[in-house]
């Protein structure tokens, strides 16, 4: 039953709860860390850890996205940031970062995020760094919105890609738009059931969404839209948020039932937002999800594009950022291998990300992910 409370006369709201409201209650015999699976399998890819890395220009390169897949786990490309529209984006993405360190206000690094997204992308710029990425033997993966997936998406399977993200802030089943000069509207089943290549949307928030996501045939649906506090601004732009335990919770409830509903279509759910350590992880699968989106942690990495900086995609929107420049990690940086699979020096789970949810899954007595979301919660204080 819903917990709604009443907020003024004749309106009501849901009480809804964050990943840190919650705890992980251990109720079985334990069991050896070395036992447990964190292996996970979106339709024809398998993936040993359960971690996506953001599709932001501040994250991921070719290079990043290879690192990622000899780890286990899926690099996605931003189509239309940087790497899309210039050759020289390291000297591109250099340039911010000095904008961000030189003036603490937001506004000269938003504005020239701004400025170098004017720029036109370049279907080979972007066929090359996916051919990169796929020579090398991993999982491609390319993030497009749903405004422009309909342009882009040709080019990309051409190029090779394996996995389509269709992911912006929030996201329907349709797109409904007035004739403005942006072309007809997407609608994604339609659009999905004429790809070869599998198909990840998001961001959701409610279980309604979810479930409608899901029936258009998408191999994976995202929760959330990887609100970091301090990074991501829709809550202070659009009054719109995510208590990420209750949103992944009500996906998960779609997932059983349109897994009902077809008689065995699993669709995977994919936690984008508010998960910062090894802790907030192991919460997110607890509540339902198969795997999470990471922005923020894999930013402290050495591999990573900002250099100790992250900023969303949706911080270079050419008249409404939403999003601001955020400095997470200073002087030497540990590898993207420390980052994910440790040795961890660091007390507070910002390290060893999936060997702190081995552990708490071995401490509750699971021994893979999907067994995992079975195991108790609690709400706290």
């Amino acid at each position: 039953m819903r917990d709604t409370v009443e907020i003024g006369m004749g309106r009501t709201a849901r009480r809804t709860y964050e990943l840190d409201e919650i705890n992980i209650v251990p109720s079985r015999r334990t069991r050896s860390s070395q036992d447990v699976s964190t292996a996970w399998q979106l339709d024809a890819y398998r993936f040993e850890i359960p971690v996506v890395a953001h599709p932001t220009d501040a994250l991921v390169s070719p290079e990043f996205a290879i690192e990622m897949g000899r780890l286990g786990g899926l690099g996605v490309l931003n189509g239309e940031g940087l790497i899309g529209r210039h050759a020289d984006v390291e000297e591109k993405i250099a340039q911010v970062v000095a904008a961000a360190e030189k003036e603490p206000e937001p506004a000269a690094a938003i504005r020239l995020l701004q400025q170098l997204h004017a720029a036109p992308l370049d279907p080979d710029l972007l066929g090359a760094a996916v051919a990169r990425i796929r020579d090398a033997g991993v999982t491609t993966a390319v993030r497009v919105s749903p405004q422009n997936a309909r342009a882009l998406t040709p080019a990309l399977v051409s190029a090779g890609v394996d996995l389509l993200v269709i992911q912006g802030t929030i996201i329907s089943a349709e797109r409904v738009a007035q004739d403005h000069g942006v072309g007809e509207p997407l609608n994604l089943k339609t659009f999905i059931s004429e790809l070869d290549i599998p198909v990840v949307a998001g961001g959701v928030l409610d279980h309604r969404t979810a479930l409608h996501l899901m029936r258009t045939g998408a191999a994976g649906v995202i929760v959330g839209y990887g609100s970091t506090r301090g990074v991501t601004t829709s809550d202070e732009v659009l009054g719109i948020s995510v208590p990420m335990a209750t949103a992944i919770a009500d996906a998960a409830a779609a997932r059983r039932e349109y897994l009902d509903e077809t008689g065995g279509r699993y669709v995977h759910v994919l936690a984008d937002g508010d998960i910062h350590t090894s802790g907030d992880l192991a919460k997110a699968i607890a509540c339902g999800a198969d795997a999470v989106v990471l922005g923020t942690p894999l930013a402290t990495a050495a591999e990573a594009l900002g250099d100790g900086w992250f900023w969303p995609a949706a911080a270079a929107h050419p008249s409404l950022p939403r999003g601001a420049l955020l400095q997470v990690a200073l002087g030497e940086r540990p590898s993207l291998g420390q980052v994910l699979t440790g040795p961890s020096d660091d007390p507070f789970g910002s390290l060893n990300l999936v060997g702190g949810l081995r552990r708490s899954m071995a401490k509750a007595g699971y021994c893979d992910l999907k067994e995992f979301q079975k195991v108790g919660l609690t709400v706290g204080n």
